[in-house]
């Protein structure tokens, strides 16, 4: 498996809770634009359209040796996912507070995949929390290591 685009910054907004495999409809440049690593998710989002999963603002820089330059880089694309986990996860961002968050893109077996998670947003004292507990962590571990 090797991870082509990582959402660092999920892990700081949210509270991951569940976390599927999913896989991606790509046209044929971007796969090839995606196996070059020349995607982002930063700003992307998963919502739901008529009982089906999309991805909104993924950003895929167009395949230069392409013929076809006129597909638009942030363009939805769709989720596949079995439909028991669609109606899952319809179930839990209905609920206050829930939302689905892209926590990674990747290659696995040749197959462009898609790590989505249910996560709930965190307020500002759980952020300042996690910073604390992290840094501490660090000192304990810088600790350890003089030893």
């Amino acid at each position: 498996m090797k991870v082509i685009a990582n959402n660092k910054k999920a892990k700081h907004d949210y509270f991951l809770e569940e976390k599927y495999e999913a896989g991606i409809e790509l046209k044929g440049n971007e796969v090839k634009s995606i196996k070059e690593g020349k995607v982002s998710i930063k700003e992307s989002h998963v919502g739901e359209y008529k009982g089906e999963m999309y991805i909104y603002n993924m950003n895929v820089t167009p395949y230069k040796q392409s013929y076809d330059k006129n597909i638009d880089p942030i363009r939805t694309r769709k989720l596949l996912l079995h439909k028991k986990e669609i109606n899952k996860l319809i179930g839990k961002v209905s609920q206050a507070g829930y939302t689905i968050v892209i926590t990674k893109i990747y290659l696995k077996d040749g197959l462009i995949k898609a790590e989505v998670a249910l996560a709930k947003g965190k307020k500002v004292f759980d952020k300042r929390e996690t910073i604390k507990r992290k840094d501490a962590d660090r000192k304990i571990e810088r600790a350890l290591k003089n030893y």
